[in-house]
């Protein structure tokens, strides 16, 4: 396992927390008139998911757990294996989701949903960081 990668993955992820935090510091009102907040934090977001799912994919390739068929397929590889949670992995799961949603623009993006994900949901982030590097016995 390549511990300096995946300690310098979370500290990426944990650099895109930062900027979410910094941003997220308005009311919704003031959030939903500004496209210069909203890009930054919906890029911080996709980044910071982006960084988890990199993780993912270098423990489950080191692991030998073989090949998932998709991203969110890797987030249950890694739950099989003693690495997350069944609520942790659920909230992953929505996090890939919506990155997707991000990256890919299936739909419009609610910024209601964006300002809500921002405010409370985006430390989930952190707890998968927390059973990651604890699971691999690495100090970050």
């Amino acid at each position: 396992m390549d511990s300096d990668l995946i300690l310098a993955k979370a500290g990426s992820v944990r650099n895109h927390l930062k900027r979410i935090s910094e941003k997220i510091n308005v009311d919704s009102g003031s959030f939903i008139k500004d496209i210069d907040r909203q890009e930054s934090i919906l890029f911080n977001i996709q980044m910071a998911v982006q960084n988890c799912i990199d993780i993912a994919a270098h423990i489950i390739s080191e692991e030998g757990f073989g090949v998932p068929g998709s991203t969110t397929e890797m987030l249950y590889v890694l739950k099989e294996n003693g690495y997350l949670d069944s609520d942790l992995t659920r909230k992953m799961v929505k996090a890939v989701g919506f990155r997707n949603l991000i990256v890919h623009e299936y739909a419009r993006i609610e910024l209601e949903r964006v300002f809500e994900i921002a405010q409370n949901d985006i430390n989930d982030l952190n707890d998968y960081l927390k059973l990651i590097i604890t699971k691999l016995g690495l100090a970050g």
